[in-house]
């Protein structure tokens, strides 16, 4: 019998996640750990090259201020951020494969950069001649978890380190055993965001929903015997 696949992330993901394991013949539980909210931002002082962009929240909550950044070509972390982009009017010059760092790498000086990004990002270190400018834009709100939307014994979907901590905190809210769940996540940091103690933690090949979903299928056929260990694919 295969095991539920819970899912945890924030909308419009939960449901685009939902569907996509639903046809490849998972049983999906859960709900959102976390809502993405908008901040008040301001443009900071001088021009930029181009906008350096982690996440398709960038555009889905930025607001009013992105529609005068429209002459900035975008570098972004994967496709599925290429595309939001494409959507809000932006053009890319660069899309990664998962790894804002990677796409960092790829920038020539010199360079000025605008990081439209989350209230928790990862830290990035520039290239030489080339300069980064942060601006947080939208943060995530923790969420509590229904008791009826965690099965006794599941795998765990995991997308974001904010997502971790709180599945982690939700987990001992409720009082379950960590042993009976087996995590998979998106990336090495995701994983260590949730600590250890569980039936085991997997990560996926590449940091992307496909590859996520097509781990936790194999994991939800033969849900592993095994305690706290890392499984599979190590991303750094």
């Amino acid at each position: 019998m295969m095991a539920p696949l819970v899912l945890l992330r924030p909308e419009p993901g939960w449901s685009a996640s939902a569907a996509r394991a639903k046809a490849m013949g998972l049983e999906v539980r859960g709900a959102p750990l976390t809502a993405i909210e908008p901040l008040e931002w301001e443009m900071p002082p001088g021009s930029f090259d181009a906008l350096l962009i982690g996440s398709a929240n960038v555009f889905r909550h930025g607001g009013a201020g992105l529609a005068r950044l429209r002459d900035l070509p975008v570098c972004c972390v994967g496709e599925a951020t290429a595309r939001a982009a494409r959507a809000a009017g932006f053009a890319i010059r660069v899309a990664g494969e998962g790894e804002l760092q990677g796409v960092v790498d790829r920038i020539d000086p010199p360079a000025r950069l605008l990081r439209l990004t989350g209230e928790e990002r990862v830290d990035l270190i520039p290239p030489p001649g080339v300069e980064i400018v942060e601006v947080p834009v939208y943060r995530n709100r923790t969420l509590r978890l229904d008791e009826s939307d965690l099965p006794e014994k599941a795998v765990i979907a995991l997308h974001s380190a904010a997502t971790a901590r709180q599945f982690d905190q939700e987990v001992a809210r409720l009082e379950r055993e960590r042993s009976a769940f087996a995590l998979c996540a998106i990336s090495q940091r995701v994983a260590e965001a949730a600590r250890t103690g569980w039936r085991a933690v997997c990560i996926a090949e590449t940091p992307d929903d496909a590859a996520l979903l097509a781990l936790a299928t194999r994991l939800c056929q033969d849900l592993p015997d095994c305690s706290g260990g890392f499984r599979g694919t190590q991303n750094g």
